[in-house]
């Protein structure tokens, strides 16, 4: 969840990106990415599918086998080091939250040239990059 003065910005109907993951449990990755950051539900149609958006991106989530695009190219799992990036204004102070309420993460708090980022993992094992500018 956005900490308290964050601002969460949605633009419906006109993502500029789409990412689809593959998971386990499609309500379980509902409550995980609404509930600690910030996503808003766009449709969740059927068992296996929902789109869930937070500012310019889309996020499509399936279940293993679920619609075509759970199929497309084999046998997807979820997992991997394939990730989006979400631009947050205070890294340390949400991982701090999401730690508070047992999110799994990868790694440590990194600093670089560009920022900050940390490695947040969602419930099926997929990687959510924490990015906070220099």
């Amino acid at each position: 969840m956005p900490r308290s003065g964050q601002t969460i910005h949605t633009t419906k109907g006109h993502a500029l990106a789409k990412v689809r993951y593959i998971v386990n449990d499609v309500e379980e990755a509902i409550g995980f990415y609404r509930d600690h950051l910030g996503f808003e539900v766009d449709i969740h149609p059927a068992p296996g599918f929902a789109a869930l958006t937070r500012g310019d991106l889309t996020l499509l989530i399936n279940q293993p086998g679920a619609g075509g695009a759970g199929r497309a190219g084999g046998d997807p799992q979820p997992g991997g080091w394939a990730r989006f990036q979400i631009e947050v204004e205070d890294v340390e102070a949400l991982v701090e939250q999401l730690e508070s309420a047992g999110i799994a993460l990868k790694g440590d708090v990194v600093t670089g040239q560009g920022g900050k980022q940390a490695l947040a993992i969602d419930p099926s094992g997929n990687l959510i990059e924490l990015f906070q500018p220099a």
